[in-house]
Protein backbone atom coordinates (compact mmCIF):
# COMPACT_ATOMS: atom_id res chain seq x y z
CA UNK A 1 0.00 0.00 0.00
CA UNK A 2 1.67 3.22 -1.05
CA UNK A 3 0.94 6.09 1.34
CA UNK A 4 -2.75 6.86 0.92
CA UNK A 5 -2.89 9.60 3.45
CA UNK A 6 -0.19 11.74 5.06
CA UNK A 7 -0.33 12.11 8.78
CA UNK A 8 -2.15 15.42 8.53
CA UNK A 9 -3.82 14.74 11.86
CA UNK A 10 -0.57 14.30 13.75
CA UNK A 11 -0.90 17.76 15.23
CA UNK A 12 -3.91 16.54 17.19
CA UNK A 13 -1.53 14.76 19.51
CA UNK A 14 -0.20 18.13 20.62
CA UNK A 15 -3.46 19.21 22.30
CA UNK A 16 -3.53 17.06 25.42
CA UNK A 17 -2.64 19.82 27.88
CA UNK A 18 -6.28 20.13 28.92
CA UNK A 19 -6.90 16.39 28.94
CA UNK A 20 -7.04 14.37 32.12
CA UNK A 21 -5.03 11.21 32.76
CA UNK A 22 -5.62 8.04 34.78
CA UNK A 23 -4.84 8.44 38.45
CA UNK A 24 -3.29 4.95 38.45
CA UNK A 25 -1.90 2.60 35.85
CA UNK A 26 -4.54 0.46 34.20
CA UNK A 27 -4.18 -2.50 31.84
CA UNK A 28 -7.11 -3.59 29.69
CA UNK A 29 -7.35 -6.71 27.56
CA UNK A 30 -10.26 -8.04 25.58
CA UNK A 31 -11.53 -9.96 22.63
CA UNK A 32 -14.57 -10.07 20.36
CA UNK A 33 -16.27 -12.69 18.22
CA UNK A 34 -17.85 -10.93 15.25
CA UNK A 35 -20.36 -12.31 12.72
CA UNK A 36 -20.46 -10.25 9.53
CA UNK A 37 -22.72 -9.74 6.55
CA UNK A 38 -20.40 -8.70 3.71
CA UNK A 39 -21.11 -6.87 0.48
CA UNK A 40 -19.55 -4.64 -2.14
CA UNK A 41 -17.31 -4.52 -5.16
CA UNK A 42 -13.67 -4.17 -6.12
CA UNK A 43 -11.59 -3.91 -9.26
CA UNK A 44 -9.08 -1.71 -11.05
CA UNK A 45 -9.18 1.58 -12.94
CA UNK A 46 -11.16 0.11 -15.85
CA UNK A 47 -14.00 -1.64 -14.01
CA UNK A 48 -15.30 -2.89 -10.69
CA UNK A 49 -17.24 -6.08 -10.08
CA UNK A 50 -19.77 -6.71 -7.31
CA UNK A 51 -19.35 -10.07 -5.59
CA UNK A 52 -21.72 -12.21 -3.52
CA UNK A 53 -19.70 -12.69 -0.34
CA UNK A 54 -20.56 -15.31 2.25
CA UNK A 55 -21.26 -14.48 5.87
CA UNK A 56 -18.09 -14.89 7.91
CA UNK A 57 -16.95 -14.99 11.52
CA UNK A 58 -14.02 -12.85 12.63
CA UNK A 59 -12.05 -12.23 15.79
CA UNK A 60 -10.58 -9.12 17.33
CA UNK A 61 -8.16 -8.93 20.27
CA UNK A 62 -6.75 -5.88 22.05
CA UNK A 63 -4.67 -4.69 24.96
CA UNK A 64 -4.47 -1.13 26.30
CA UNK A 65 -2.31 0.72 28.81
CA UNK A 66 -3.55 3.83 30.61
CA UNK A 67 -1.31 5.81 32.95
CA UNK A 68 -1.10 9.10 34.92
CA UNK A 69 1.88 10.60 33.06
CA UNK A 70 0.91 14.07 31.72
CA UNK A 71 1.21 14.74 27.97
CA UNK A 72 2.13 11.11 27.19
CA UNK A 73 -0.76 9.40 25.37
CA UNK A 74 -2.31 6.13 26.44
CA UNK A 75 -1.86 3.30 23.94
CA UNK A 76 -4.12 0.56 22.64
CA UNK A 77 -3.11 -2.21 20.22
CA UNK A 78 -5.84 -4.16 18.45
CA UNK A 79 -5.55 -7.06 15.99
CA UNK A 80 -8.48 -7.50 13.60
CA UNK A 81 -9.10 -10.45 11.26
CA UNK A 82 -11.08 -9.46 8.16
CA UNK A 83 -11.13 -12.02 5.36
CA UNK A 84 -14.19 -12.90 3.25
CA UNK A 85 -14.92 -15.21 0.33
CA UNK A 86 -17.61 -15.56 -2.30
CA UNK A 87 -18.72 -17.10 -5.59
CA UNK A 88 -20.41 -15.49 -8.58
CA UNK A 89 -21.17 -16.18 -12.24
CA UNK A 90 -19.98 -13.19 -14.26
CA UNK A 91 -22.46 -11.40 -16.51
CA UNK A 92 -19.68 -9.56 -18.36
CA UNK A 93 -15.97 -9.89 -19.00
CA UNK A 94 -13.90 -8.91 -15.98
CA UNK A 95 -10.16 -8.21 -15.84
CA UNK A 96 -8.29 -8.14 -12.55
CA UNK A 97 -4.69 -8.63 -11.46
CA UNK A 98 -3.42 -9.58 -14.91
CA UNK A 99 -6.16 -12.11 -15.70
CA UNK A 100 -9.32 -11.76 -17.80
CA UNK A 101 -12.42 -13.77 -16.96
CA UNK A 102 -15.04 -14.14 -19.73
CA UNK A 103 -18.74 -13.52 -19.18
CA UNK A 104 -20.51 -16.64 -17.91
CA UNK A 105 -17.47 -17.84 -15.95
CA UNK A 106 -18.02 -18.99 -12.37
CA UNK A 107 -15.35 -17.32 -10.24
CA UNK A 108 -14.26 -17.35 -6.60
CA UNK A 109 -13.34 -14.09 -4.92
CA UNK A 110 -11.24 -13.44 -1.82
CA UNK A 111 -10.71 -10.25 0.15
CA UNK A 112 -8.29 -10.19 3.10
CA UNK A 113 -8.00 -6.80 4.79
CA UNK A 114 -6.85 -8.01 8.21
CA UNK A 115 -5.03 -5.26 10.08
CA UNK A 116 -3.53 -4.07 13.35
CA UNK A 117 -4.58 -0.79 14.99
CA UNK A 118 -2.08 1.22 17.04
CA UNK A 119 -4.12 3.86 18.88
CA UNK A 120 -2.68 6.78 20.85
CA UNK A 121 -5.29 8.66 22.87
CA UNK A 122 -6.03 10.97 25.77
CA UNK A 123 -8.82 10.81 28.33
CA UNK A 124 -10.80 14.04 28.03
CA UNK A 125 -13.32 12.95 30.68
CA UNK A 126 -13.13 9.93 32.97
CA UNK A 127 -15.74 9.19 35.63
CA UNK A 128 -18.44 6.60 36.34
CA UNK A 129 -21.08 8.45 34.31
CA UNK A 130 -19.09 9.72 31.33
CA UNK A 131 -15.80 8.78 29.73
CA UNK A 132 -14.47 10.38 26.54
CA UNK A 133 -11.23 9.41 24.76
CA UNK A 134 -9.83 11.17 21.68
CA UNK A 135 -6.74 10.44 19.63
CA UNK A 136 -5.29 8.92 16.49
CA UNK A 137 -5.03 5.39 15.16
CA UNK A 138 -2.36 4.12 12.79
CA UNK A 139 -3.77 1.13 10.92
CA UNK A 140 -1.21 -1.36 9.65
CA UNK A 141 -2.87 -3.18 6.74
CA UNK A 142 -1.58 -6.22 4.85
CA UNK A 143 -4.25 -6.49 2.19
CA UNK A 144 -4.84 -8.96 -0.61
CA UNK A 145 -7.65 -9.32 -3.15
CA UNK A 146 -7.96 -12.22 -5.59
CA UNK A 147 -10.27 -13.64 -8.24
CA UNK A 148 -9.89 -17.15 -9.69
CA UNK A 149 -11.68 -19.75 -11.74
CA UNK A 150 -10.76 -23.30 -12.74
CA UNK A 151 -7.93 -22.26 -15.07
CA UNK A 152 -6.71 -18.76 -14.16
CA UNK A 153 -6.29 -16.34 -11.28
CA UNK A 154 -5.63 -12.67 -10.77
CA UNK A 155 -4.62 -10.91 -7.57
CA UNK A 156 -3.52 -7.55 -6.22
CA UNK A 157 -2.02 -6.63 -2.86
CA UNK A 158 -1.79 -3.47 -0.87
CA UNK A 159 0.02 -2.93 2.42
CA UNK A 160 1.10 0.01 4.53
CA UNK A 161 -0.11 2.50 7.12
CA UNK A 162 -3.41 4.38 7.21
CA UNK A 163 -4.01 7.10 9.85
CA UNK A 164 -7.52 7.63 11.23
CA UNK A 165 -9.10 9.86 13.85
CA UNK A 166 -10.18 7.97 16.97
CA UNK A 167 -12.98 8.55 19.46
CA UNK A 168 -14.46 6.45 22.27
CA UNK A 169 -17.44 7.47 24.44
CA UNK A 170 -18.85 5.55 27.42
CA UNK A 171 -22.02 6.49 29.32
CA UNK A 172 -22.87 4.68 32.55
CA UNK A 173 -26.52 4.01 33.42
CA UNK A 174 -27.05 5.02 37.07
CA UNK A 175 -28.14 2.33 39.56
CA UNK A 176 -27.34 -0.46 37.09
CA UNK A 177 -24.35 -2.56 36.05
CA UNK A 178 -24.75 -1.39 32.45
CA UNK A 179 -22.68 0.99 30.33
CA UNK A 180 -23.47 2.20 26.82
CA UNK A 181 -20.51 2.88 24.55
CA UNK A 182 -19.53 3.86 21.04
CA UNK A 183 -16.16 3.86 19.27
CA UNK A 184 -15.03 5.06 15.86
CA UNK A 185 -11.94 5.18 13.66
CA UNK A 186 -12.51 7.19 10.51
CA UNK A 187 -10.76 9.14 7.76
CA UNK A 188 -11.84 10.58 4.42
CA UNK A 189 -9.46 12.03 1.85
CA UNK A 190 -10.49 12.85 -1.72
CA UNK A 191 -12.57 9.89 -2.96
CA UNK A 192 -11.19 7.37 -0.46
CA UNK A 193 -12.69 6.73 2.98
CA UNK A 194 -12.35 4.24 5.82
CA UNK A 195 -14.92 4.03 8.61
CA UNK A 196 -14.78 1.57 11.50
CA UNK A 197 -17.68 2.21 13.88
CA UNK A 198 -19.07 0.14 16.71
CA UNK A 199 -21.68 0.65 19.43
CA UNK A 200 -22.84 -1.60 22.20
CA UNK A 201 -23.78 -2.25 25.79
CA UNK A 202 -21.47 -3.54 28.51
CA UNK A 203 -22.47 -5.52 31.58
CA UNK A 204 -20.16 -5.52 34.59
CA UNK A 205 -19.85 -9.16 35.66
CA UNK A 206 -17.14 -8.54 38.29
CA UNK A 207 -16.03 -5.21 39.77
CA UNK A 208 -13.60 -4.99 42.66
CA UNK A 209 -10.22 -3.53 43.58
CA UNK A 210 -8.29 -6.39 41.98
CA UNK A 211 -10.02 -6.89 38.64
CA UNK A 212 -13.00 -5.81 36.54
CA UNK A 213 -14.64 -8.23 34.11
CA UNK A 214 -17.14 -6.93 31.56
CA UNK A 215 -19.38 -8.70 29.04
CA UNK A 216 -19.99 -6.76 25.81
CA UNK A 217 -22.63 -7.05 23.12
CA UNK A 218 -22.65 -4.69 20.16
CA UNK A 219 -22.72 -4.01 16.45
CA UNK A 220 -19.71 -3.14 14.28
CA UNK A 221 -19.67 -1.62 10.80
CA UNK A 222 -16.53 -1.30 8.65
CA UNK A 223 -16.69 0.46 5.27
CA UNK A 224 -13.65 0.65 2.97
CA UNK A 225 -13.88 2.88 -0.10
CA UNK A 226 -10.62 3.02 -2.04
CA UNK A 227 -9.87 5.14 -5.08
CA UNK A 228 -6.61 4.08 -6.76
CA UNK A 229 -4.81 2.66 -3.74
CA UNK A 230 -1.94 0.73 -5.35
CA UNK A 231 -4.26 0.45 -8.35
CA UNK A 232 -7.12 -0.98 -6.26
CA UNK A 233 -10.64 0.46 -6.32
CA UNK A 234 -13.21 -0.79 -3.84
CA UNK A 235 -16.51 -0.16 -2.10
CA UNK A 236 -16.70 -2.86 0.57
CA UNK A 237 -18.85 -3.19 3.68
CA UNK A 238 -18.50 -5.58 6.64
CA UNK A 239 -21.15 -5.33 9.35
CA UNK A 240 -22.79 -7.40 12.03
CA UNK A 241 -23.20 -8.16 15.75
CA UNK A 242 -20.41 -9.20 18.09
CA UNK A 243 -19.96 -10.66 21.55
CA UNK A 244 -16.96 -9.60 23.61
CA UNK A 245 -15.25 -9.91 26.97
CA UNK A 246 -12.96 -7.33 28.59
CA UNK A 247 -10.82 -7.59 31.69
CA UNK A 248 -9.10 -4.75 33.53
CA UNK A 249 -6.27 -5.13 36.01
Amino acid sequence: MKPMFSFILAGALMIPAAASADTIFGIYAGGQYWNTDNSGSFGDSTQRQAFAFDEEQHSSFYVALEHPIPLVPNIKIRQNSLDVYGDISLTQDFSFGGATFPAGTAVNSMVDLSHTDYTFYYEIFDNDLLSVDLGLTAKRVDGALAVRDATRSGSMSSDGWVPTAYGHVRVGIPATDLTLYGMANAVSVDDSAIRDIEAGVEYRLIENLAVDLNLQFGYRDITIELDDLDGVYSDLSFKGPYLGLEIRF
